[in-house]
């Protein structure tokens, strides 16, 4: 639980390279993500070069970090491989969670940039990349040692006012007859 709690989007990075071993890391993690018929559409681009970087910045407000970052993975969906078509954004949303919960663990900051929802992202990838059509770019990520002040440290979100139990509205826990 510890490295959830501690994990936060971080933006902010010290100018120090991720380690290939790091790197490695993360993609194994990410590939350990639970699968809709194991079909493990993923697919990555690592990006360390400072120039292939500062082109991802410069896609909108939203990714000035990757200017500073010291890694950018960008995960895509290869539907070659889909037996469920309407599982493949479960399937990428986890392996995103993996490589954001093992930065934490090996002492990285990361953050996640949405891109399978706006088209706009999408077509700049294309224009960056040059991928073919069967891949769907999902997510990209934002990795690197944080710099000091931004740090991953734990921040209370737990909020009791969201759980309802057994049906919607319903405040109260359980009673003992219905368990």
């Amino acid at each position: 639980m510890e490295v959830i709690n501690k994990r936060r989007s971080v933006r902010n990075y010290l100018d120090k390279p991720v380690e290939d071993e790091n790197v490695e890391k993360l993609l194994r993690a990410a590939m350990q993500a639970p699968s809709a018929a194991n079909e493990q559409p993923w697919e990555f681009v690592v990006v360390k070069n400072k120039k292939r970087l500062a082109e991802l910045s410069e896609m909108g407000s939203f990714s000035s970090m990757f200017r500073d970052t010291g890694l950018a993975i960008i995960l895509f969906a290869n539907t070659d491989y889909l037996k469920f078509p309407g599982c493949w954004q479960q399937d990428m949303g986890a392996a995103t969670q993996n490589i954001l919960l093992e930065a934490v663990s090996l002492g990285l900051g990361a953050v996640w940039i949405g891109i399978e929802s706006f088209k706009n992202r999408v077509e700049c990838l294309r224009k960056l990349f040059d991928f073919p059509e069967n891949l769907k770019p999902y997510s990209m990520i934002s990795i690197g040692y944080p710099a000091q002040g931004h740090e991953n440290k734990f921040i209370e979100r737990y909020d009791a006012s969201r759980i309802w139990f057994e049906e919607y509205g319903r405040k109260t826990g359980y009673k003992e007859e219905e368990i």
